[in-house]
C-alpha cells in the first residue's frame, strides 16, 4: 500500500472512540481512487481538464 492516498492517523482522529480494522484504510483508499477516476471521466466528458466537486 505504498501508493496510498489515505492517511491512517487522520482516519483514527476522525473516528475517535472507535477502533479501526486493519483492512479499513486499504478499502477506503480503493474507494477514494475509484471516486477520483469517475470524477475525472465526468470532467473529461464535459470537455474540462479541471475536476470539480460537482463531478462527484
Amino acid at each position: 500500500m505504498s501508493d496510498s492516498i489515505i492517511v491512517k492517523s487522520k482516519i483514527k482522529e476522525l473516528a475517535s472512540g472507535q477502533n479501526i480494522g486493519g483492512d479499513f484504510a486499504e478499502a477506503l483508499d480503493k474507494k477514494v481512487k475509484e471516486l477520483v477516476k469517475e470524477a475525472a471521466k465526468r470532467a473529461e466528458g464535459n470537455n474540462r481538464r479541471t475536476i470539480m466537486a460537482k463531478d462527484l
